[in-house]
């Protein structure tokens, strides 16, 4: 079991918290934290979603799918049951209502959780209000498929690394980014800058990698999502261009552990991992607009339990 590629995300974990340096952050939650870590997953090795606890596999599938669409608001995600950014538009809503939502949060957490109740079942059945309130601002998809030139045109940057994929496949600039120093103030106002930012495709062979770069890592509750997602997107860009998927590389900046999920971690380490499922596709899709939730097939997906912690936000 040393050999499974999840001992390396397990051993990350235990990194941090044996040797991660305490640290204040912007939500005030405190983290334990590593600076410049790696994670490499080949993908003849099964699918890499983790096992040690129960990784949802629908909300990774889900908002991959959005972001892929270039679509920044959350209306899309919550109307199928995703309500992994709900937050961050709301904190927005009750600043503008006038109300303190951290005091709110750490004070009156009843209050909180049926006002944000109450927020998105607004959104899912007021489009109006689902457009004011509701969008996160040019985050990830819109800078994936409508990056802003000075001119007035846009670049679809995700588009573009399909063609060379498939044209220029030796080129060394097959890079998509979602960090436009230009749009941060905007992406702060109700969503969150991007927090992993770069990917790059590399050609070997017929073999179709990705690397990506991470610069905050909530290595607890994000990092599983992150990595089953990037996964996702080489396995679905590998089918488009007809190549074999090889291997996923993150390297991560901020590698860190908030201090209120320690005591999760701790039960995760105590699981051995089983063997990663398998994924593939109903049918043969050659465009990456054209894949829907429904084609995508996660098999024999055995886990541990699910683990709950709290988003730091």
């Amino acid at each position: 079991m040393e050999n499974h590629p999840e001992m390396q995300y397990l051993k990350l974990l235990h990194r941090i918290l044996e040797n991660g340096e305490e640290s204040r952050d912007r939500t005030g939650v405190g983290t334990l934290r590593l600076i410049g870590e790696t994670l490499k997953f080949k993908m003849s090795e099964g699918f890499p979603l983790l096992t040690t606890k129960r990784v949802w596999f629908k909300g990774v599938a889900i908002e991959l799918l959005w972001m892929i669409s270039g679509k920044t608001n959350i209306r899309p995600l919550v109307t199928k049951g995703v309500n992994i950014w709900n937050e961050w538009p709301f904190v927005h809503y009750l600043q503008k209502c006038g109300v303190n939502s951290t005091e709110l949060k750490k004070h009156r957490p009843q209050v909180w959780n049926c006002m944000l109740t109450s927020f998105v079942e607004q959104i899912t059945k007021d489009v109006d209000f689902a457009n004011k309130w509701g969008d996160l601002g040019p985050v990830y998809g819109y800078q994936w498929r409508h990056w802003q030139n000075p001119d007035g045109t846009e670049i679809d940057q995700l588009a573009q690394a399909v063609e060379q994929i498939r044209t220029n496949p030796d080129s060394r600039r097959i890079v998509v980014t979602a960090w436009n120093p230009s749009d941060i103030a905007a992406m702060e106002v109700s969503g969150l800058p991007p927090c992993h930012m770069t990917f790059q495709f590399f050609v070997v062979n017929g073999k179709l990698s990705l690397t990506m770069y991470q610069r905050s890592v909530d290595s607890f509750l994000g990092l599983p999502f992150n990595i089953a997602s990037y996964a996702l997107l080489l396995r679905m860009v590998a089918h488009i261009t007809d190549m074999e998927p090889n291997e996923l590389t993150l390297f991560l900046g901020d590698t860190h552990l908030y201090l209120n999920h320690l005591d999760q971690v701790h039960i995760q380490l105590e699981r051995m991992p089983f063997p990663f499922p398998e994924l593939y596709f109903r049918r043969d899709i050659h465009h990456i607009d054209d894949f829907a939730y429904e084609d995508i097939v996660l098999g024999d997906y055995k886990h541990h339990s699910p683990i709950k912690g709290d988003i730091a936000i």
